[in-house]
Order: C-alpha cells, then sequence, then structure tokens
C-alpha cells in the first residue's frame, strides 16, 4: 500500500520533466519550413542551403546541404538507349544493360531477358550470350539451363544512364593498359 503514492510521485516527477524537456526542445528547434506550391513546381532547382564542412557532413550524396534539412532531389537520370557497350567501371564489374528494360518481366516463372540473351538465341538477335558463369552452380558444376542464383538479371545489372558520377574513377581496363604500353614502345 506504501509503495502506491511513491509510484503516483514517480509518474508525477516523470511528467513534468518530459514537459519541461519538450518545451525547451520546441525552442531550441529551427522552424520548419513550408513547401510551397511555387517551389514544388520546380522540382530541378538545387536548394540554396550554404554547404558545409566535409568532416560535419554525414551523407556525401546531399551535394553539401546539412542532414537536417529538406532539399529538392536532383533529376531522374535518362536511360541511354543506344545499345552501345560502355567500359566497365571496376574490376570484375556485370556489364551495364545498354537499352531501355522498361516492362519487362523477371519472375519465377518468366525471365524477358533470356529471350534475347539465352544462348539459343544469342545470334538469332544480335545479342551477347548469358555468360557461362550463369549456367554453374554454387559447386562450379554446369547446368543445362540458367543457374537459380543468377536467373534475376536485374540483381546485378544495371541500366545505363546519362547520371554524373558520383565520385571520380580512374580505374582502367586490362585492354586499356595493355594499348598504353604497346604505344609507349612504338613512340
Amino acid at each position: 500500500m506504501r509503495s502506491k503514492p511513491l509510484t503516483l510521485i514517480l509518474a508525477l516527477v516523470i511528467l513534468v520533466a518530459a514537459a519541461i524537456g519538450f518545451a525547451v526542445g520546441r525552442k531550441s528547434a529551427p522552424e520548419p519550413q513550408v513547401v510551397t506550391t511555387e517551389s514544388a513546381s520546380h522540382p530541378a532547382v538545387a536548394s540554396t542551403t550554404e554547404p558545409v564542412a566535409a568532416g560535419d557532413q554525414l551523407d556525401g550524396i546531399r551535394r553539401g546541404a546539412p542532414v537536417n534539412q529538406e532539399i529538392n532531389p536532383p533529376l531522374m537520370a535518362r536511360v541511354e538507349n543506344t545499345d552501345v557497350k560502355r567500359n566497365r567501371a571496376y574490376p570484375m564489374q556485370p556489364p551495364t544493360i545498354p537499352h531501355s528494360i522498361d516492362n519487362y518481366q523477371i519472375d519465377k516463372n518468366s525471365n524477358r531477358c533470356l529471350l534475347c540473351h539465352s544462348r539459343a538465341n544469342a545470334d538469332r538477335f544480335q545479342a551477347p550470350p548469358v555468360s557461362v558463369t550463369h549456367y554453374m552452380d554454387r559447386n562450379d558444376q554446369f547446368l543445362a539451363t540458367i543457374s537459380p542464383r543468377r536467373y534475376f538479371c536485374n540483381q546485378c545489372h544495371v541500366v545505363q544512364t546519362d547520371a554524373k558520377p558520383l565520385v571520380a574513377n580512374t580505374f582502367k581496363d586490362i585492354d586499356t593498359i595493355l594499348s598504353e604500353e604497346q604505344d609507349k614502345k612504338a613512340n
């Protein structure tokens, strides 16, 4: 019986402390920014927030804006539908897809990519065939069909876009290195 009043007093003290903390937090918090119809109609305009020093920034993709402020997202990159094969950006990178794959069905019953890229149809559609590694199981045994762990193409392969790289890249594939060495020897 005696602990009941103590419990009530403790609950009251906690409520008062929470109310004081909430009031202090509200006073020190910046005013929320309201998105107007004018700013919503121009999504391509970048935020005008001041850049932050690199050491103070948690997210390098936010283009210099502090993480506690909302900024307008960049425009969506456009798919390059040129059917031109790109060089790889790092060793062992899965090749990128040089065409649009909108409305391609890839599920457990159907894989639209294999219509053109299966080994049986690649010559007819003039498409690069699926690598032999995609026909191997995890014990390196060859299968008659695509391995289930390699069946969902867009787990690794992405569509080429006109997006600018987020970081600089100086990777050169082996063919480029060998041709540069041959050019040096020729000179």
